[in-house]
């Protein structure tokens, strides 16, 4: 009976020691399992932490490559506001400069407009041109005639019609009282030239008839400016006074309505062929004459000046014969024939 009692006794403990191992068995199999489960999250974990931080890597990148892109696009915002700032501009330059052509235009025609009114003057008063030039160098002509073959041995400038008398003829030296051989010369001249100036033929073109007294550079400019004054003077007395005997009643009357006189100084001496000044050929006493054509010509070249060409001017006009009328100096005419009004009249 104690040999069965043990007997079941061993067979309960090697139940038991089974069951134990079964369950120790098992737990190491749990153990085993949650510890490969773990291992395996943990390795899946690691994974996904590698992914994470991938993905984290491209979205850097990514946003770098944003805002690199941001920043481009801003600069070529900044590039397309300054082209469009540009092009406005040049939008307004380009109306400005329309507007200015049109503005250009427009005076180009009025420009045009008035040349054409101009030509049309100028083909009006072109033979009242002609002519009156044409009696400038008729009159030349006629003193030539009546002086160059005279005793009075007086000699006509060919391009201005003056006519130069010696100062020795007409006064002593520094004196502006007439001498008798000036006063038997001008009483021999002037009938002469009276006579042709004041003929029916010339008298209506002729405007003025200027005495002019020079002096040489001896001496100071106002003496020398008065004594030519006072000898220009003495010769327009003695041939204009009251109960003069040289001139008729109609001559005086006709000569004292266009004569002036003129005192030069020394502004306008007569130069010898070295170049220095010829001391006695520069005392004299000029007669020039002037024309109305002057008055013409000088009203015709303002009428241009008003408004002809680019500039509102015209440079010159030819007449007949090579006669040049110059805009710049309306009182400049020169050309065969034709007389430059003295300077200071």
């Amino acid at each position: 009976m104690t040999r069965n009692f043990r007997r079941k006794q061993d067979e309960e403990t090697t139940y038991w020691l089974s069951y134990s191992d079964m369950m120790a068995g098992l737990l190491l199999t749990f153990v085993i399992i949650i510890s490969l489960t773990v291992l395996h999250a943990k390795i899946q974990y690691d994974e996904k932490q590698t992914q994470l931080m991938g993905k984290e890597q491209e979205l850097v990148i990514q946003s770098e490559k944003l805002e690199n892109e941001r920043l481009t696009v801003a600069e070529q915002q900044e590039v397309l506001n300054a082209q469009e700032a540009q092009l406005t501009e040049q939008q307004a330059t380009l109306a400005l400069q329309q507007k200015q052509l049109g503005e250009q235009e427009q005076k180009l025609r009025e420009q045009s407009e008035l040349l054409k009114e101009l030509e049309e003057v100028m083909a009006s008063q072109q033979e009242k041109l002609d002519r009156i030039i044409g009696v400038r160098s008729e009159l030349i002509e006629a003193l030539k005639a009546e002086f160059d073959d005279s005793r009075l041995q007086i000699s006509v400038n060919e391009k201005t019609g003056a006519i130069t008398m010696d100062s020795s003829i007409l006064f002593e030296y520094n004196k502006d009282e007439l001498k008798e051989s000036g006063k038997e010369f001008l009483a021999a001249f002037m009938p002469r030239y009276t006579k042709i100036l004041m003929s029916d033929r010339y008298r209506e073109y002729v405007s003025e008839i200027i005495i002019e007294g020079h002096t040489d550079t001896t001496g100071n400019y106002l003496f020398n400016l008065d004594l030519s004054q006072k000898r220009a003077y003495s010769v327009a007395n003695y041939c204009l006074a009251e109960g003069s005997k040289i001139l008729s009643p109609e001559e005086l009357e006709a000569l004292r309505s266009v004569i002036t006189t003129s005192g030069r100084s020394f502004t306008d001496p007569v130069y010898k062929a070295d170049g220095t000044v010829d001391m006695e050929a520069s005392r004299r006493v000029e007669i020039l004459f002037r024309l109305k054509d002057e008055e013409m010509i000088r009203e015709m070249i303002e009428i241009l000046n008003s408004g002809s060409g680019p500039s509102g001017q015209v440079q010159s006009i030819q007449g007949p014969g090579g006669a040049v009328i110059s805009q710049s100096d309306p009182d400049s005419v020169t050309g065969p024939g034709v007389t430059q009004p003295a300077a200071g009249n």
